[in-house]
């Protein structure tokens, strides 16, 4: 279960977020040419009347999770957002627009990972672990865990260039360094000794059924590493991706089921433990494991 293993940093008050929003600018531009850089020693700001109302969700509920944010990283997340919205206008990127959505399904369910990347942070001594996020969509939730997280070195993985500029924009507003963009199918980057078995963590969020997810990933961890999985209701799942998980090198050894907070939504987070070298064969090639789901 989510626990107090987390960073000590100095919660931030209702008094902070207020100073934030008065000092953001009115405009950022976004357009064809890329996003306007902020210099490093400047705080990033949002577009003007977007993304007001991520703050207050993630200053309540973040702490729910053992998440507790700085006003930094909360501005971070509002230009996040801000982007987000502006993209999604021309782009296909998330069917959640709205703050709350955008602060709740997408921000504060990527932090849950927060504590169980504490805790393989703890277990190796290593701050800088590396960290890949398998089919990342507009960046979930890999893009949160590098704001929350910089010490990690993120490797965001998608089959569509067009998602991967649009994270590379967010992360030069933002003056995020350590963040990798990788274009490619996960079938073939599982294959690629470049990418193979060279992660600390791998996740991936609920882009396919359990069996199809683990030939996904776990091909990308190291021996003694962990996949993580974000799913839903995944009992169910669970039952079928045993044999699966076990084939591809990997043992579960916990799962952890609650309830997003200020949502109705159950959420289940799978560690998987990487306990010996995926066989050279998987993960087969692109299509099959869809269409032919290990059991």
């Amino acid at each position: 279960m989510l626990n107090d293993n987390h960073r000590k940093r100095k919660p931030i008050t209702k008094a902070d977020i207020k100073r934030l929003r008065d000092s953001l600018p009115k405009r950022v531009d976004i357009g064809n040419e890329g996003t306007k850089v902020t210099p490093k020693d400047e705080t990033p700001a949002a577009p003007a009347g977007n993304a007001e109302g991520v703050a207050p969700v993630l200053e309540e509920h973040s702490s729910e999770i053992c998440v507790p944010l700085s006003a930094e990283e909360i501005r971070s997340f509002q230009v996040y957002a801000s982007m987000l919205r502006e993209k999604n206008k021309v782009m296909n990127l998330t069917a959640v627009d709205d703050d709350n959505g955008i602060a709740m399904k997408h921000f504060i369910d990527s932090l849950t990972l927060c504590p169980y990347i504490k805790e393989e942070q703890e277990k190796t001594g290593k701050k800088n672990l590396t960290l890949a996020d398998i089919g990342t969509g507009a960046g979930f939730p890999g893009m949160p865990l590098k704001i929350s997280m910089p010490e990690l070195e993120v490797t965001l993985m998608d089959s569509l260039a067009k998602r991967l500029g649009f994270l590379s924009e967010v992360c030069t507003a933002l003056s995020l360094e350590g963040v990798n963009m990788v274009h490619t199918r996960a079938e073939d980057g599982g294959r690629d000794k470049k990418y193979r078995e060279s992660f600390d963590i791998v996740t991936a969020r609920a882009v396919a059924a359990l069996p199809v997810l683990a030939e996904y990933c776990l091909p990308f961890v190291k021996v003694g590493g962990v996949f993580l999985a974000m799913k839903g209701h995944a009992e169910e799942e669970i039952k079928g991706a045993t044999k699966a998980i076990a084939l591809l090198g990997g043992t579960i050894e916990k799962t952890d089921t609650f309830r997003l907070p200020g949502t109705d939504m159950d959420r289940s987070i799978i560690v998987v433990r990487k306990i010996r070298p995926t066989p050279a064969r998987f993960p087969r090639k692109a299509g099959m494991p869809t269409k032919e789901p290990l059991s």
